[in-house]
């Protein structure tokens, strides 16, 4: 779909979910309201040759069910995280609140991506608060595509970043 088409991806290397809610609210809501018990086993990672890069469906504390958390999720696939927070106003709490409830999980981090406008302050000090790197901030596009969003990945440097 879309996605594939932005990322010019062969079809084979978008997976598809192991679960696809119809419902606009949290999974474990969701999942009640559709008639749905998610499996955590369910959730384990493909075997796959290469990267493989795993979507999360809401926050760190979204409930998958009322007894199993995102983060639980995460811990479980001890996978590292690529963090993506908003830019703006709240997301030094927002962000800093996620990063102590990865620490205190021991879930590794990757570092830190903003995502729209670009605000003045909020890069610099979670860099000097938050602990992890700071890879930059995702500015809004004026069109989606291949293109632009190669440019802004190569302005970025993340390649570069995400290998280091």
């Amino acid at each position: 779909g879309r996605l594939q088409a932005l990322l010019q991806l062969p079809a084979e290397r978008l997976l598809p979910e192991a679960y696809r809610l119809q419902t606009p609210v949290s999974p474990h809501w969701a999942a009640e309201l559709e008639g749905i018990t998610i499996d955590p086993a369910r959730l384990a990672l493909p075997a796959v040759a290469g990267a493989l890069v795993v979507e999360t469906a809401g926050g760190l504390l979204v409930p998958l069910r009322r007894d199993w958390l995102q983060i639980d999720q995460l811990a479980a696939w001890g996978l590292p995280v690529l963090l993506v927070a908003r830019s703006g106003l709240g997301t030094l709490n927002h962000t800093l609140l996620s990063l102590e409830a990865l620490r205190q999980r021991q879930i590794p981090v990757v570092g830190v991506l903003l995502n729209g406008p670009a605000h003045p302050n909020n890069l610099s000090t979670l860099e000097q608060l938050g602990g992890v790197p700071m890879l930059g901030c995702l500015s809004p596009l004026d069109a989606i595509n291949p293109t632009s969003l190669r440019e802004q990945w190569q302005e970025l440097e993340l390649s570069h970043k995400l290998q280091a």
